[in-house]
């Protein structure tokens, strides 16, 4: 049996790699191993048609249930598929956001009605979502958002006012999910309470995104600012008040089998980290020699603990201490790439490995930080995993 189930995976591998040889070619190679927005030479546009081309060859939602239009592969091959894709040079997804975190929350919360709507444009690689959680004063500390939702008695629609920031990807999407107040959460039983999750177009008046210039030069992230925006009565997930709730399940999306795709990518950067030592002699230092050692040592661990993390019998503590592990990690390999580079790492680079080591650098530096910084971490790893007192 186990013997069959590794033949039809072996079989699986060879489909994935045989398509993405075929297809991620002509005027698409030009995103090849291009991690995504903010990276350099990632074509937006070129990217979504890149998203329509996964969806002709039935690359996108295939864990999805067949009702919602998915494959409904298993774990093992949503797996395969995720390391092949990256090993194979796939760019970052711009879909990512709205087929891994928005997609399995709509099917969990979401309507009959709000399915119907908003599933097939995801499938397709047509409708792109952005994020609309961290706020000015609440970032790690989400609970203290203050982006007013409130109802227009004579329309039935959502008025929102307020601030996102740190918005991904939000100026080349079409909606955006929204955590919003809807009255006083001590009024309502504490910060937590009185929330909604809101689905909301992002082309209309009442919505001005403002791209940050980042220390790469490139806008991935935005401010989103919302006066007066509105959205239809019926785009809340799950019931008014119970927000908290529907966001909370949604970011634990993120922890599903595209994690061994980050990880995929990750070994992508290490292996041009190795070329390079191998190729200017840094590999001949011995101290350099360890700390490369010490580095892939790391990544087997991250694969690891992914794995134990997707099983079904994992303990919900096992989760806690993924995102801590991974960006601790992608961190120090930045800073060893710099050490690697040398002097070459001072100045910028035309040759395109070299400057995506510099690249990596530069963005790993924010990892500690987005989606609750080392501190909140430690404290979630305290609080929730060994029982702490706050």
């Amino acid at each position: 049996m186990n013997m069959q189930e590794s033949e039809i995976n072996r079989a699986f591998r060879t489909e994935v790699r045989a398509w993405m040889a075929a297809h991620l070619s002509g005027r698409f190679a030009a995103l090849k191993h291009v991690s995504g927005l903010g990276a350099q030479g990632y074509d937006a546009q070129l990217a979504k048609e890149w998203e329509q081309e996964l969806a002709r060859g039935g690359w996108t939602g295939i864990g999805w249930e067949a009702q919602y239009g998915g494959r409904g592969l298993p774990l093992s091959q949503q797996l395969i598929f995720h390391e092949e894709y990256v090993r194979c040079g796939g760019p970052g997804r711009i879909g990512h956001i709205g087929e891994t975190l928005l997609a399995p929350t709509l099917m969990a919360y979401g309507t009959p009605e709000q399915k119907a709507r908003f599933l097939p444009g995801i499938l397709a690689g047509t409708d792109y979502w952005a994020q609309g959680y961290s706020e000015p004063g609440a970032g790690s500390d989400l609970a203290a958002i203050r982006t007013r939702a409130r109802r227009d008695e004579t329309t039935g629609e959502w008025v929102i006012d307020g601030q996102k920031v740190w918005t991904s990807w939000a100026h080349e999407s079409d909606w955006i999910f929204v955590l919003a107040r809807t009255q006083e959460g001590a009024a309502a039983g504490g910060r937590h309470q009185g929330m909604v999750l809101l689905l909301v177009p992002l082309h209309q008046p009442g919505v001005e995104i403002r791209p940050i210039r980042q220390i790469t030069g490139t806008s991935e992230f935005n401010e989103v600012f919302f006066d007066g925006a509105r959205t239809e009565g019926s785009l809340h997930l799950g019931p008014v008040g119970d927000g908290w709730k529907v966001a909370m399940y949604l970011l634990g999306c993120e922890r599903g089998a595209s994690t061994l795709g980050q990880q995929a990518h990750f070994r992508h950067e290490l292996e041009l980290l190795l070329a390079l030592a191998r190729r200017n002699g840094a590999a001949r230092d011995p101290l350099l020699r360890q700390r490369l050692a010490v580095v892939a040592l790391g990544l087997q661990t991250l694969r690891s603990h992914a794995l134990r993390a997707l099983a079904a019998d994992a303990p919900a503590r096992v989760t806690l201490v993924s995102k801590y592990a991974w960006s601790n990690w992608h961190r120090d390999l930045g800073e060893l790439a710099m050490d690697v580079l040398g002097d070459a790492g001072l100045l910028l680079q035309d040759d395109a490995d070299l400057a995506a080591l510099q690249q990596l650098w530069l963005v790993s530096r924010a990892d500690t930080i987005y989606a609750g910084t080392n501190e909140i971490q430690l404290n979630l790893m305290a609080e929730r995993g060994l029982g702490m007192p706050r």
